[in-house]
C-alpha cells in the first residue's frame, strides 16, 4: 500500500462531515444516559457539581474513542469508508493504538485554525497533514472495487 494515492483536502473534509453526523448521534446518546444521573436536569455545574467535569471528559472520550477504535480496528471511520479512505502508518501497515491516540490528539489542532494543519499537506514534501506527520500516519485513497 506504499504506492497508494494520498487523500486530498476535499475527500478528508467530506469524510469528516459524515463522521461529525455520527459523532453527534453518539454524543446525544451519551448525554441522554448522563441525564439519568442528574434526574433530567441539564448537566451543568449547578446541577451536577464537580461531576460536570466527568461528563465533559466523557464527551471527549466518546469523540476520541470513535476515531481511535476505528483507526486501529480497520483504518477507517464510517465517513472514510464512504469516501474510500484508509488511515495507515507511514509504510502502509495498520495503525497501532499509540499512533491512533496521538493522531486523535493532534487532529483537532490541525483542523481548528481554519484547517491550516490539514492544508499543510499541499506544502509538505510527502503530502502529509500536520497530524499525519506528528503521528507517523497517512490517509490514502483506496482503489474502488
Amino acid at each position: 500500500m506504499t504506492g497508494a494515492a494520498h487523500a486530498g483536502f476535499a475527500r478528508r473534509l467530506a469524510a469528516l462531515v459524515y463522521d461529525t453526523l455520527l459523532i453527534a448521534a453518539l454524543l446525544m446518546v451519551f448525554t441522554a444516559v448522563s441525564l439519568i444521573f442528574t434526574h433530567g436536569e441539564a448537566v451543568l455545574p449547578q446541577t451536577a457539581g464537580p461531576w460536570v467535569h466527568v461528563y465533559r471528559a466523557g464527551l471527549i472520550g466518546v469523540i476520541a474513542g470513535y476515531f481511535v477504535l476505528n483507526w486501529v480496528r480497520s483504518g477507517q471511520t464510517l465517513g472514510m469508508r464512504a469516501w474510500h479512505l484508509r488511515t495507515v502508518d507511514i509504510v502502509g501497515r495498520p495503525v497501532k493504538p499509540a499512533a491512533a491516540v496521538l493522531r486523535s490528539l493532534c487532529a483537532p489542532l490541525a483542523w481548528a485554525p481554519a484547517a491550516l494543519g490539514v492544508l499543510w499537506m499541499y506544502l509538505d514534501r510527502d503530502h502529509l497533514a500536520m497530524h499525519d506527520r506528528l503521528s507517523r500516519t497517512r490517509v490514502v485513497v483506496l482503489a474502488r472495487p
